[in-house]
């Protein structure tokens, strides 16, 4: 077990399976970061990335679901907020004048 994570890693893995599980936990991060940089900009854009890694690190197991759902939540919310932007102002971007 890898001390750091809670994610069975054999002893004997390889390089590549190793990474696979770090790529998995990297993608949980990203999606989680993109996702609430998308609540202020890029909502159109950084939603689905959002939404896609955080699908991606669960689907890959990472050691990190929690961050992965938050990822998925934030990006949906995005989403939500561009809906709510675009009904209100008849138009997909939005300012504070």
């Amino acid at each position: 077990m890898n001390p750091r994570t809670s994610v069975k890693v054999p002893a004997d893995a390889s390089p590549r399976t190793r990474s696979r599980y770090r790529d998995a936990d990297m993608m949980a991060v990203t999606a989680f970061v993109l996702g609430l940089v998308g609540l202020l900009v890029m909502n159109l854009v950084l939603g689905p990335i959002a939404v896609v890694l955080g699908s991606l690190a669960l689907w890959r197991q990472t050691a990190r679901p929690g961050r992965a759902r938050l990822g998925i939540a934030l990006g949906v919310a995005d989403l939500v907020v561009l809906a709510c932007l675009v009904t209100a102002d008849h138009t997909w971007s939005w300012s504070l004048t």
